[in-house]
């Protein structure tokens, strides 16, 4: 039997209410398949274990992680306790950098059963793929002066290494898709960091002779996304604008609260981490309306990465049975609860096993 250990961290908000719900899900996945297994390990890390320690999470506490097959993490961040840069950057970015998470992938597709905003989405179905590690988000910078001459710097960093990695993701995925890149670019207007990213996926691309590939500036990318969707396949990105990109990709799909997330360690001395990407959402907690479907589907990426593709693709199948079903939450126009999104899930996968 197939044992895998996950570490599991609910985090802030609906974190806490739609990772439970995803869990039960997995749960069913495995005993359909019969010979796998989860084992999970719940860590209370969030914002108020912050109020309470001081800190998100103990440095110590990264070896407990590293044990586990996969890191399964809910949401981050509680503005009214703490502010968001220490959240986040004292959770989740530490996470990613300590544990060499360079990849960031967040699929976007029409789901069945779920009306687009667009007027014409015409079945798009694309993969961004984004660097993880360094780009416009790194610790690079400082403040100084005061007054009026006070001073912000921020320094964006770009490395061979990181950008080649990220491309060559990038390729090898669209070799099992539709077999196209696109690089977000933006190199007519930041003059040293884009350029050299044009460069290094000209120099990539030379590897990967049998796919098509196309740059865009981020700006007309951004609004490619809106109006013709269904010409992308894969698109790479840097920390920044592959951020940027998939809230689009999401907010066309119809809600930011079905969308999922992997961060990939390559090298395999890490574990990799499996987040939606909606956030800890503090407007809807406690109600019994945050949507599962994130967090679920972010689980049907993790089955992807242990090589359970079948099981994987089975769950992102039955969910949009269940979609077409009616049964939503009122972000996408239902009425249904968490619960009960669950429950037809977990219904359909026994009554198909």
């Amino acid at each position: 039997m197939k044992q895998w250990e996950i570490s599991v961290i609910p985090g802030d908000g609906i974190g806490k209410e739609v990772m439970p719900e995803a869990i039960k899900v997995l749960d069913v996945l495995a005993d359909i398949h019969g010979g796998l297994n989860f084992t999970y390990k719940e860590y209370p890390w969030s914002c108020e274990y912050y109020l309470e320690h001081g800190v998100m999470m103990p440095k110590d506490e990264l070896k407990q992680l590293e044990q586990s097959d996969a890191v399964f993490l809910g949401a981050v961040g509680n503005p009214k306790l703490v502010a968001d840069h220490v959240s986040l950057w004292g959770l989740l970015v530490n996470i990613r950098r300590e544990f060499e998470q360079v990849i960031n992938v967040r699929p976007a597709k029409q789901m069945k059963g779920i009306v687009s905003p667009l007027a014409n989405p015409r079945e798009f179905d694309f993969t961004v793929v984004r660097e993880n590690s360094e780009g416009e988000y790194s610790e690079i910078g400082g403040r100084i002066h005061s007054g009026e001459d006070e001073m912000a710097i921020q320094n964006a960093v770009f490395t061979r290494k990181g950008i080649t990695r990220a491309m060559d993701y990038a390729f090898e995925l669209a070799k099992t898709r539709k077999g196209h890149v696109t690089s977000a670019t933006k190199s007519n207007g930041i003059v040293h960091s884009m350029p050299f990213w044009d460069e290094v996926f000209q120099d990539v691309s030379r590897k990967y002779d049998n796919i098509e590939t196309q740059s865009i500036h981020i700006d007309a990318l951004s609004a490619f996304f809106v109006s013709k969707p269904h010409t992308f396949d894969v698109i790479v990105a840097s920390n920044l604008f592959g951020d940027i990109l998939t809230d689009i990709g999401a907010s066309i799909m119809g809600s930011i609260g079905i969308a999922p997330a992997a961060n990939i360690n390559l090298n395999g001395k890490f574990p990799s981490m499996f987040e939606p990407v909606h956030g800890s959402a503090p407007d809807i907690v406690g109600k019994g309306i945050a949507n599962p479907i994130g967090q679920i589907w972010t689980g049907k990426m993790m089955l992807d990465h242990f090589g359970e593709q079948e099981l994987g693709t089975l769950l992102l199948d039955t969910i949009e049975e269940v979609l077409q079903d009616g049964i939503k939450t009122p972000d996408i126009g239902g009425t249904a609860s968490t619960i009960e999104v669950t429950e037809h899930i977990i219904n359909k996968l026994k009554a198909r096993s």
